[in-house]
C-alpha cells in the first residue's frame, strides 16, 4: 500500500524496445507524469522493430521525454529521490540508451540510481490502478517478447511457474498478422478484426508441453496457421481473414486461460493479475474475467496504456526496490537476457 511516512518521488526511464518513455511516480502508485514517444509508425514500414533504427530514435528522444516528464509533473531534479531505469531484458542498443541517460543524470545530480527488471515493471503496473493490490498473487505476463506465469511472493520476489518454450504470445500475434495481411503491430490489429470473425471457424491446435503444466509453446500454432493459409492457396479456397484471426486468437486465449486457472488452483491463491502488451487484448481480458468470476478469484489488470511499454510501471517497481535499500553503481550495464526470479515446478 502507499507509504504513510516519507514521500518518495522517482524519475523512471524505459527504452527496452521501441518506446522512449519517462515518468515521475510518487510512492510507487501515484503517477505524476507518464510520457511515451512511440516508434510504431517507423517500424511498421519494416514489419517489425529494427534494433539499430530504434536505438537511434531513442538517442534523439530520450532527453526530450525526460524533460517533458519533469515539466508535466511540475518537478525539478532536486525534488527527486531516485532515478530508475530498465536495464533488461530487451534489445541491447535501446537498453543502453536508457541506462546511459539514467547514469548521466544520476552522476550529474548525485541522485541515487536504481536498475529495474522490465518484466517486474509490467507486473508492477497493476499497483498503479489497483492500489489495494498487494502480494502474494499469480500474474500472467504476456507481451511481444515474454510469456511468463509468475507467482509474486512479495514485492521484488518472484518465482516462475511457466514460460514460453519458443515464440512469445505477442510474437505469434505479429507473425500471424503479417501472414494474413494485417501488418504490424499484429496484436491490436488481430484483436480488432477478430470481432468480425467466427472463433470456431477453423480449429487450430492448443499446444501442450509434455514435461510442464505451465509452460507455453506458440510456434506450432503459428505454423498451423501458415499451413492452413498455404493449403487454401493451393486448393484455390478463399481465406476469410476475420475468421482466421478470430480462430487463432481463441487458440492463444484458451491456452493462456487454462494454464492460469490451473496455476491458481494448485497454488490456492485468490488473486490474479495480467500484465504486458497482450494483456490489453479484449478477448483475453473477457475470458480471464469470466474464468476468475466463476472461481471467485479477484482479477486485476492495468489499463491499455499501462500494458504497453511505459516508464510509470518502472517507477512503480523502483519504489519497492528503493524501500529495500537497493542502489546501483555507475557500472550498471544493459543485460538483454536478464532473468526474473527463480523457476519453480509447483506451488
Amino acid at each position: 500500500m502507499e507509504s504513510m511516512g516519507e514521500t518518495v518521488t522517482i524519475l523512471a526511464i524505459e527504452s527496452s524496445c521501441d518506446e522512449t518513455a519517462a515518468a515521475v511516480v510518487k510512492n510507487g502508485r501515484e503517477v505524476l507524469s507518464n510520457v511515451i514517444s512511440s516508434q510504431i509508425d517507423l517500424h511498421a514500414l519494416y514489419g517489425g522493430v529494427v534494433p539499430e533504427i530504434a536505438s537511434r530514435k531513442h538517442i534523439e528522444k530520450i532527453n526530450q521525454v525526460m524533460e517533458e516528464a519533469l515539466r508535466s509533473a511540475d518537478r525539478k531534479l532536486a525534488d527527486l529521490d531516485a532515478i530508475a531505469v530498465t536495464y533488461g531484458p530487451g534489445l541491447v542498443g535501446p537498453l543502453l540508451v536508457g541506462v546511459s541517460a539514467a547514469k548521466a543524470v544520476s552522476f550529474a545530480s548525485g541522485i541515487p540510481l536504481i536498475g529495474v527488471h522490465h518484466i517486474e515493471g509490467h507486473i508492477s503496473a497493476n499497483y498503479i490502478e489497483n492500489r489495494e493490490l498487494e502480494p502474494p498473487f499469480v500474474c500472467l505476463v504476456v507481451s511481444g517478447g515474454h510469456s511468463h506465469l509468475v507467482v509474486v511472493k512479495d514485492y521484488g520476489e518472484y518465482e516462475i511457474l511457466g514460460r514460453t518454450r519458443d515464440d512469445a504470445a505477442g510474437e505469434a500475434f505479429d507473425k500471424v498478422a503479417r501472414a494474413i495481411g494485417l501488418g504490424y503491430p499484429g496484436g491490436p490489429k488481430i484483436d480488432k478484426v477478430s470481432r468480425e470473425g467466427n472463433p470456431e471457424a477453423v480449429f487450430f491446435p492448443r499446444a501442450k508441453v509434455g514435461d510442464s503444466d505451465y509452460d507455453f509453446s506458440f510456434s506450432g500454432l503459428k505454423s498451423a496457421v501458415l499451413n492452413y493459409l498455404n493449403s487454401c492457396e493451393m486448393k484455390g479456397i478463399a481465406v476469410n481473414q476475420a475468421d482466421v484471426a478470430a480462430s487463432f486468437q481463441k487458440a492463444v486465449v484458451d491456452v493462456l486461460v487454462e494454464h492460469s486457472m490451473h496455476a491458481l488452483s494448485v497454488c490456492g491463491m485468490k488473486k490474479f493479475a495480467i500484465a504486458g502488451g497482450v494483456a490489453s487484448n479484449t478477448a483475453l481480458r473477457q475470458a480471464l474475467e469470466s474464468a476468475c468470476g466463476e472461481r471467485e478469484i479477484a482479477f486485476y489488470h492495468p489499463s491499455p496504456i499501462l500494458c504497453t511499454d511505459n516508464a510509470a510501471m518502472i517507477g512503480a517497481a523502483a519504489y519497492y526496490e528503493y524501500k529495500k535499500g537497493v542502489r546501483h553503481g555507475y557500472d550498471l550495464n544493459a543485460v538483454p537476457n536478464l532473468k526474473l526470479g527463480q523457476d519453480m515446478k509447483s506451488c
